[in-house]
């Protein structure tokens, strides 16, 4: 029923992550493993592996993640077999002892009510050592209010600690963003079909934020903020109507925020966001604004 799915590139990390599949007190899933031809094999790691969990290995004759990192996400699904459910698990997060028990123990409470089941998450920053604090959830949450809380830095989101159904998947796919920096956040508005989201507070993900990744590189940020600038051109377009008034005006403004990183504003890029501003006005707005504008004076 569960597949844990893991696009394989990197080897510094990837025996905790192992390891932690090892230990799963309910051993009720297979582990697809999709080596984007990376220079660092990692079959003598999976060989220590042996018996210890069922998984499936294969290497692809080409590197794709690094022109769409998507692509090699859904060709690593496409490993899978009849499971209904996936997850996709970075080969530098693991997850705590009873996740895979915790998800079977809690499935008559959301089987057939949504598409989207997540997890506890914990980040840990490598160079550091530092462990964040658990970042619980609402047990029941729109994927709309959930991405709103992330936005706001409410909260996290990451992919490895989402289980998702594959036909949700097979529906919607993953849209291929620069660098796949919010293909996620896009595929749970996508993949919730409007059911919402259920969280599973009892165990925890954990997900590892190094110079080794992409979120924790920082001569990326270009390429994040044009992926920002689309992915917001997309929910503005698509999703504003499910938020408040005053949650699109911060939609709106964080979209202005990035789009002025990459580029002047335009005339055009001026009147897409003034008739929205106008459209969407209501009193907490106008008061927020005047606020700040007496404490800039």
């Amino acid at each position: 029923m569960l597949a844990i799915v893991i696009p394989y590139f990197k080897l510094a990390f990837f025996e905790e992550t192992l390891a932690s599949l090892a230990n799963q007190t309910d051993q009720r899933f297979t582990v697809y493993i999709g080596d984007d031809a990376s220079p660092e094999t990692p079959k003598d790691m999976l060989a220590k592996f042996k018996d210890k969990f069922q998984w499936v290995y294969h290497r692809f004759d080409d590197n794709l993640g690094g022109k769409a990192l998507v692509k090699q996400w859904e060709r690593c699904i496409s490993l899978t077999k009849n499971e209904e459910w996936l997850m996709i698990l970075g080969d530098d997060d693991y997850l705590t002892d009873t996740v895979v028990e915790q998800f079977y123990a809690q499935l008559p409470q959301f089987l057939s009510k949504t598409n989207l089941v997540r997890f506890a998450s914990q980040t840990i920053v490598e160079e550091t050592k530092h462990k964040a604090a658990v970042c619980n959830n609402p047990i029941w949450e729109s994927a709309t209010d959930s991405y709103f809380r992330k936005l706001m830095k409410i909260s996290r989101s990451s992919l490895s600690e989402y289980v998702f159904l594959k036909s949700a998947f097979e529906k919607h796919r993953f849209y291929n963003y620069p660098l796949a920096w919010n293909s996620d956040d896009r595929a749970w508005l996508d993949f919730a079909e409007d059911k919402p989201i259920y969280s599973i507070n009892e165990s925890v993900v954990c997900v590892r934020l190094s110079g080794l990744n992409i979120t924790g590189k920082k001569d990326n940020l270009p390429l994040k903020s044009n992926s920002l600038v689309a992915f917001y051109t997309f929910l503005i377009e698509k999703k504003l109507n499910y938020y408040t008034k005053y949650q699109r005006i911060k939609i709106l403004r964080k979209y202005q925020e990035e789009l002025k990183k990459i580029r002047p504003l335009q005339f055009k890029d001026w009147g897409f966001l003034g008739w929205h501003y106008l459209t969407n006005l209501n009193r907490s707005t106008i008061n927020e604004f005047f606020k700040k504008r007496v404490s800039n004076k």
